[in-house]
């Protein structure tokens, strides 16, 4: 499998401009032979939208945007993130998953940061589950960002069959390093590989760049083997594109000889979270 990391610099809230960086993107990820291609969190509408998210919203089953992107998947899959308007007119931050021209899989981000510089939870309502697909490389999972930083996300999706996992993110810079470099952006990779390792599967990590209402986003989209191993990484703090190999062997060797998810004790797990629901929220 050929996997795309298109780490791009959407415009914010110019959705039109945005789907042509899009489809660019999809017609060299065809040239290339890949199977998938990944965009960042919010790829089509920017991430700042704030009073803008209602104008920006779409309707998968009536955008004439989304149903454009749709069609483009028709030989190479692709995953992209927008502002979707779901039942009752909320809106969702989501990422959606097109493969064969067809919608395969919609995420709502869960987990929206309210906290420091963010403030999701203003303007979105929040997702409320984490579901596996099945593509044509594997049985495949989404997070969107924040998502990713509470484990039983992609905890949760492993015990579902997950051998590959999208994250799809918008993460800023909050300091430059005397060398150049952003801080804070190691930790994502470091993250990646701690659950590609223990939860034995692929992950791919794709970051924005460019600037937005004065925040500058870092880039450095990577990938990471189900061993732990940092198999490609992008470039910090501008455009880039990187072009992953993720074999099926390494994936075998990986379960084979660490069977971490085949030993899980879901009962355990289920019956140990009931005890302490119980007596975190029991009433006095």
């Amino acid at each position: 499998m050929k996997v795309i990391l298109a780490q791009i610099a959407p415009s914010l809230g110019d959705a039109e401009r945005n789907l042509k960086i899009h489809l660019e993107e999809i017609r060299r990820a065809e040239r290339a032979g890949a199977d998938l291609i990944v965009f960042p969190e919010l790829s089509l509408t920017g991430y700042l939208l704030q009073d803008l998210v209602a104008e920006c919203a779409m309707e998968p089953k009536t955008s004439p945007l989304l149903r454009r992107l749709e069609k483009a998947s028709a030989r190479v899959a692709v995953v992209a993130g927008f502002v979707e308007q779901g039942p009752g007119i909320s809106f969702y931050n989501a990422a959606a998953c097109f493969v064969k021209g067809k919608l395969a899989h919609l995420h709502r981000k869960v987990y929206l940061p309210t906290y420091g510089m963010f403030d999701e939870g203003r303007y979105f309502a929040q997702g409320d589950v984490f579901r596996t697909f099945e593509a044509p490389w594997g049985r495949t999972g989404i997070l969107i960002c924040e998502d990713f930083w509470h484990l039983s996300s992609s905890w949760l999706l492993a015990q579902e069959g997950m051998e590959l996992l999208v994250v799809a993110t918008n993460s800023p810079v909050k300091e430059i390093k005397a060398a150049g470099a952003p801080t804070g952006q190691a930790a994502w990779s470091r993250l990646g590989q701690v659950v590609a390792q223990f939860l034995t599967c692929y992950v791919v990590c794709v970051n924005r760049a460019g600037g937005e209402e004065g925040w500058t986003f870092a880039g450095g989209s990577f990938a990471v083997a189900p061993s732990g191993k940092l198999i490609g990484e992008a470039r910090q703090l501008r455009a880039d594109r990187l072009a992953v190999a993720l074999p099926p062997g390494p994936l075998r060797q990986a379960r084979t000889t660490s069977p971490l998810l085949r030993d899980e004790k879901l009962d355990l797990v289920r019956r140990e979270l009931g005890r302490i629901v119980s007596s975190r929220y029991k009433q006095e």
